[in-house]
């Protein structure tokens, strides 16, 4: 492997002046620096990163924990994060803390132990102490989609009131008067945000919404699935679930399934957090849908704000009701367009 004294000898100067082009240094002609790219390419030469950051107290590193990779909205928000943050000129490893504030702390005290400049953050069940000790701390921090309030750290999410009142205001609209939700943990910003929206939206048409539909989950398939038997089993089950995200909607669908029920004729079924198989189940699901591409790439920009000292800006964006078929909706017409209901 080609070292630098190598890249020196093959461009003709000193090891100084390899240092300053590969770091970017104004002081270099432009002539030096044409040998020296030349050199790196014709050698291979690839720059001991660890040996960098010893120098420059940079890795150009982020860490990313999220919380739960196995939810296709975490998935796709860390592949925009990874992609940002490439192209801003920093790499990403990820940790999956699994909905587990203990193994949140695993993830940040590795990722802070490697040296990363920067760190991105989804709150797993309102937070951990390794996470909150490092955010007063003055680590570099971002809450993307989840946040801890009193923490003062940026944070980039999407707000999904407006999408909730949009979804019971539509769901009003086709007659349904009895709903119930899956609620998100309590502990969690989204989950807290998601129920309470809900309910002043069904205060809103004046419908009431009884305890009993309202069914605590945990942003898991299996609570889905469990909180939708227990609203089926009551004497009068609820006309419509709405499952506050997507893998506890996966898991109402089977729960209803399971007992020979069809969506939407016996019972509908809406969600927060749009996926994209939602289009392919049959019927395809009404769904509140973030702009999570978006929420990856604004983190990454603050948080890199914030690492290269740059005031850091929160981000707040709109979600949006995408309306399909699973509470009732007629079949679109052909060549007719999906409705996208966005007030933002």
């Amino acid at each position: 492997m080609a070292s630098i004294k190598d890249v020196a000898a093959e461009a003709g100067v000193s090891v100084a002046t390899v240092s300053r082009v590969l770091n970017d240094h104004p002081s270099v002609s432009e002539e030096a620096r044409t040998r020296v790219l030349a050199a790196v390419q014709t050698l291979g030469y690839r720059p001991n990163a660890v040996a960098r950051s010893l120098r420059t107290d940079q890795t150009r590193t982020l860490g990313l924990v999220i919380s739960d990779v196995l939810n296709p909205y975490f998935t796709e928000l860390a592949r925009s994060v990874e992609e940002e943050a490439r192209a801003l000129g920093y790499s990403v490893i990820i940790g999956n803390a699994d909905e587990r504030p203990d193994l949140q702390d695993h993830h940040v005290r590795t990722l802070l132990d490697r040296r990363i400049d920067g760190l991105l953050v989804s709150p797993a069940d309102g937070g951990s102490p390794g996470m909150l000790d490092a955010a007063r701390a003055g680590t570099p921090m971002v809450f993307v989609d989840r946040w801890i309030p009193g923490v003062d750290v940026p944070v980039v999410r999407a707000d999904g009131r407006t999408a909730v009142r949009d979804l019971v205001a539509h769901l009003h609209g086709l007659g349904h008067r009895r709903l119930a939700i899956i609620a998100g943990p309590a502990a969690t910003t989204t989950g807290s945000e998601r129920v309470e929206a809900f309910r002043e939206a069904m205060a809103e048409h004046g419908l009431p919404l009884p305890d009993a539909y309202i069914g605590q989950g945990d942003f898991q398939a299996e609570s889905g699935r469990r909180v939708t038997e227990g609203f089926l089993d009551l004497p009068e089950p609820p006309e419509v679930v709405f499952a506050a995200d997507n893998l506890m909607a996966l898991g109402a669908l089977d729960a209803i399934r399971a007992r020979g029920l069809r969506v939407p004729e016996d019972i509908a079924l809406a969600a927060f957090d749009d996926i994209p198989w939602f289009v392919h189940t049959d019927p395809p699901i009404t769904a509140v849908a973030q702009p999570t591409g978006e929420l990856g790439r604004a983190a990454v920009r603050a948080l890199v704000d914030r690492i290269e000292g740059r005031p850091p800006q929160s981000v707040t964006l709109a979600a949006r009701l995408v309306v399909r078929r699973s509470c009732g909706e007629p079949a679109p017409t052909p060549h007719s367009p999906v409705t996208n209901r966005s007030k933002s």
